[in-house]
């Protein structure tokens, strides 16, 4: 990279980079550590935003309503694996710690724009087929994009860098895909933190992506596992996850970021895949294109309420020979 990308790069610290120290780099995440243990007391960054406030000319009790529904997007597949549109309303139940809920709102193949981060461990830039990684990147970027829709680009070693801010313009953010510079380390949790702040400062009625291409290998974040976790679930985002494995025997790789990361995909309702090679990547990525495309939107006003920001669960049922992947839980906000 030139001096003159480097200095227009933005580094996205947060306070995060320069205020947190070194964290102590186990085989495992925190959340697997033994209770005292020096791994399992790991540092919290500071909760993510709320995203942005409603306007003060907005009623009170449309800003009550606002805050109360839960939006649900859902991934349908046919007993092929194939995306399943086109499904009634009448086809899904919704359940919130196992009590039915309300369908209040029902959109199929949602029409709400997209906003993506689009995550690139640079780490992997030690391996010959980086060009193709760029290339099949740069690619999805032309592919996904709608007018109304918008993606930034992150490089993330043992910092994150935003280097493309939220745009739709597709030349400019595949040019800051090429301009990716080989690093070291891998700071997964502070991707992940980083990423959820900067899609919650995006406003709300709008779909919120994370896109990561990584090795799995989590060796330098500031942040913890919970902290990561908790910044996704308040942006209400999805993450899809590709592994890219260097080595392919769990023995002879770190794989304490690969676990949790299966962990937040899972909660937020995304999708890991695991190419065996480099030239899979164009398919993959065709096939979050066509699951984006094919979601649905399912909302409801929950009864009874929960309390305020604890962990509920979420449950969407669809009739036989399909299946549903959904995040299976939320935070609830301050009452």
């Amino acid at each position: 990279m030139t001096q003159a990308s480097k200095s227009a790069a933005v580094v996205l610290s947060f306070g995060l980079a320069l205020s947190l120290g070194a964290q102590e780099k186990p085989d495992r995440p925190p959340w697997a550590q033994p209770p005292g243990s020096s791994s399992s007391q790991t540092q919290s960054a500071p909760a993510p935003g709320q995203g942005k406030p409603v306007e003060p000319s907005s009623p009170r009790n449309t800003v009550k309503v606002q805050v109360n529904l839960v939006n649900v997007l859902v991934s349908v597949l046919d007993e092929h694996n194939r995306p399943a549109p086109n499904l009634p309303a009448d086809a899904f139940q919704i359940f919130e710690e196992g009590a039915a809920q309300k369908l209040d709102v029902f959109e199929q193949e949602t029409k709400q724009p997209l906003d993506i981060a689009l995550m690139i461990d640079t780490s992997l830039s030690a391996h010959k087929e980086i060009v193709f990684e760029r290339d099949a990147a740069a690619n999805f970027i032309k592919q996904v994009l709608r007018p109304d829709d918008s993606l930034s680009v992150f490089a993330f070693d043992e910092s994150v860098t935003q280097v493309a801010k939220f745009s739709s313009d597709v030349t400019s953010l595949q040019s800051a895909v090429h301009k990716i510079t080989d690093g070291s380390g891998t700071s997964i949790y502070d991707a992940i933190f980083l990423g959820s702040r900067a899609l919650n400062s995006r406003p709300n009625d709008r779909r919120r992506v994370i896109i990561m291409v990584t090795d799995g290998g989590e060796t330098t974040s500031r942040t913890d596992f919970e902290s990561a976790r908790k910044s996704a679930l308040r942006a209400g985002l999805l993450l899809y996850t590709i592994i890219v494995r260097p080595v392919k025997n769990e023995n002879g790789r770190n794989t304490a970021g690969e676990h949790a990361l299966e962990t937040i995909t899972e909660t937020t309702g995304g999708a890991m895949f695991f190419p065996e090679s480099m030239e899979e990547l164009p398919i993959i990525f065709d096939r979050i294109d066509a699951e984006l495309r094919t979601q649905y939107r399912l909302a409801y006003y929950p009864n009874p309420r929960g309390p305020a920001n604890t962990y509920r669960t979420i449950e969407v049922k669809v009739l036989p020979g399909y299946t549903a992947r959904h995040r299976t839980t939320y935070l609830t906000g301050p009452q």
